[in-house]
């Protein structure tokens, strides 16, 4: 065994491992039975995989001839594995504050998109700006989702539409991912909306004979890593058809099938991604019941996004039929310039209080099924011997209190350590 390890976090309160049998996801059942252990220890080794996880005392003999980089004292602290981020599209840049008003004062989604808002108006500014700006806000909004807790996170491209700014912001979330230490899932979204001046018809053309095939080549080269595939299946934007031969040209080129639908209107959109192997659809706010009969049967995650519903003001996402039928239900905070939320606490506290979760189960979908919804949950979403050392530290006696207290998890959150290194030391005790 070797004696030098990078990370000893000891005596904590509670270690929330969330399953200890390598589950891959977690349903109903399994959600509401996580696996805590109280006064215990982690021993994350020098390759940033977790060595050892059980009671103080065990840990303590087993490694009493071991040095550590660091040692972290977590007495009267709570341990939970790394947040995961199942839906983002942090790339872009001219916010959409300006929209908030018209939201509150009634306009619904579609009418904003209409006016030449919404996606339309991030894409032209995304399309002008220099890959070096899109990189420094993606920087920080990455960071700032670190500090909140999140350290695997999906990252979706789409607000380009076009070859040129699509591949732009695919090669700013790699070299992202090469700069910072949270990790990432990258995901091409070139059918995000249909661009101005073309139809649906052209739009699905560009994307199958031209943004696809530059890809795929990118990709054979080694030149661009991307995983997932996603489309916005949605009345007046991708229809059923479009939709499906955009996903299977992804699943072709060995990307995973992951994407938006019954979203706004109940396009049965879930019993196609279902019927083509999906591993994950997102929103859902308009699933129909053969849609969720399908997902269960398929086993594809449904990532809900609170979020959104709440901002928009549309009906929620059903979790309970979801989770009542043996759907896998995973969390996403949806983060783009019409939802500005990079916290997960803040999403599953509104999945709990809106989407009637109960608490452990907002936290296994923030965790491992969000991790499977991403296919990373060999490697992320549990605190399991050879998983990434991706842990919170929370100052607290019980880990409740991330969802409990709306908004208080930047006070609540004293570490974040991803593969053993601590990237974030919220240290309080410097107030003067």
């Amino acid at each position: 065994m070797s004696k030098n390890h990078r990370l000893l976090v000891k005596n904590a309160k509670q270690v929330v491992l969330i399953c200890n049998n390598g589950e891959k996801f977690l349903t109903r059942h399994g959600m509401n039975n996580l696996r805590v252990i109280e006064n215990a220890s982690i021993v994350v080794g020098s390759d940033g995989l977790i060595k050892a996880v059980g009671p103080a005392e065990t840990i303590s003999a087993r490694y009493s001839e071991s040095s550590f980089d660091n040692v972290i004292d977590a007495a009267g602290m709570c341990v939970l594995p790394g947040l995961v981020d199942a839906h983002t599209h942090p790339v872009w840049a001219g916010d959409r504050v300006h929209e908030f008003a018209m939201k509150l004062a009634g306009a619904t989604y579609m009418e904003v998109h209409r006016a030449g808002g919404g996606i339309h108006y991030t894409v032209e500014h995304t399309r002008a700006a220099a890959a070096s700006d899109l990189l420094s806000s993606l920087r920080s909004r990455l960071q700032r989702m670190q500090r909140a807790g999140t350290t695997l996170v999906e990252c979706k491209s789409g607000y380009g539409l076009q070859l040129q700014t699509e591949l732009k912001m695919l090669e700013v979330i790699e070299e992202a991912s090469r700069l910072l230490p949270i990790s990432i899932s990258s995901t091409y979204c070139g059918a995000h909306a249909v661009p101005k001046g073309k139809t649906v018809a052209e739009a699905t053309e560009d994307v199958l004979q031209v943004q696809l095939p530059r890809l795929k080549e990118l990709m054979s080269a080694g030149r661009l890593k991307v995983q997932n595939i996603d489309v916005f299946c949605e009345q007046g934007v991708f229809d059923l058809d479009s939709t499906r031969a955009i996903l299977l040209a992804g699943k072709e080129m060995g990307l995973n099938i992951n994407f938006h639908g019954d979203e706004l209107h109940p396009m049965n959109a879930a019993k196609m991604g279902a019927d083509l192997g999906a591993l994950a659809i997102s929103h859902l706010e308009e699933v129909t019941d053969e849609g969720i009969v399908a997902m269960a049967k398929s086993k594809t995650a449904a990532v809900l996004l609170p979020t959104t519903a709440y901002i928009l003001r549309l009906p929620q996402p059903r979790a309970r039929d979801m989770l009542e039928a043996g759907v896998i239900v995973a969390l996403g905070s949806d983060f783009n310039p019409n939802a500005y939320c990079c916290s997960m606490p803040v999403v599953m506290h509104l999945a709990c209080v809106n989407m009637r979760m109960s608490m452990t189960e907002a936290l296994a979908a923030a965790t491992i099924n969000a991790a499977y919804a991403l296919r990373r949950s060999d490697t992320h979403g549990s605190l399991e011997v050879n998983k990434h050392g991706d842990l919170l530290i929370l100052n607290a006696t019980r880990w409740e209190h991330l969802i409990y207290q709306l908004g208080g998890h930047q006070e609540l959150i004293r570490y974040v350590v991803i593969r053993g290194n601590i990237v974030y030391d919220n240290d309080k005790t410097l107030d003067l």
